[in-house]
């Protein structure tokens, strides 16, 4: 078999160059869709979106964690967000912290931007039967555990997640399975 020039043999595969082809389309649509609900690009409707579904009240570091941007970086973007609004400091458990909130309008923007995100995704698998959608289902869940990170990791996989979909609570979230598993405990981060 000849090898076309800047392809070398063990190179990628179809399936995994198809994967990240339609792993980087659904994230640019998704981008946009959630940035123009969000009323900001970049990390707010990650930021907006974690703060509604994935953490309670965390502190800035928290925030920076999942978000995976440094300290000065999430500083900004609360700022930004307490500017627009959408986010208020409160007082932190030890007194010497802050705590992080949504106020109703930063809810009513997170809750644009899932409604984005949704819409999104669902156009993506729009050409797929509900059985198709199943073994999809099964298939992306054991990727996903495979790309789970541990305790203390950055940049979560469940940021821009809305937990009632994937049955985080009860149970159906194959990450929050793993991590039970893998570590003994619930919301293990990393994810």
């Amino acid at each position: 078999m000849e090898e076309r020039p800047g392809h070398a043999h063990g190179s990628v595969t179809g399936p995994a160059n198809r994967l990240g082809a339609l792993a980087l389309a659904v994230t640019d649509r998704m981008t946009e869709a959630a940035a123009a609900a969000g009323g900001h690009a970049q990390s707010a409707p990650a930021a907006l979106s974690a703060l509604h579904h994935l953490l309670d009240h965390p502190s800035i570091d928290q925030l920076a964690q999942v978000l995976g941007l440094t300290h000065s970086g999430t500083v900004r973007l609360v700022d930004r967000l307490e500017g627009d609004g959408h986010v208020r400091r409160l007082p932190g458990p030890d007194g010497r912290s802050l705590a992080l909130s949504l106020t109703a309008s930063g809810r009513r923007a997170a809750t644009r931007v899932a409604a984005a995100r949704t819409q999104t995704l669902e156009q993506a698998l729009a050409a797929l039967h509900p059985a198709e959608r199943d073994t999809l289902d099964r298939l992306v869940g054991r990727l996903l555990v495979t790309m789970m990170r541990g305790p203390g990791a950055t940049r979560w996989i469940c940021r821009l997640c809305d937990t009632d979909a994937c049955e985080r609570s009860t149970g159906g979230c194959p990450l929050e399975q793993e991590a039970r598993l893998r570590y003994h405990e619930g919301d293990a981060g990393g994810r």
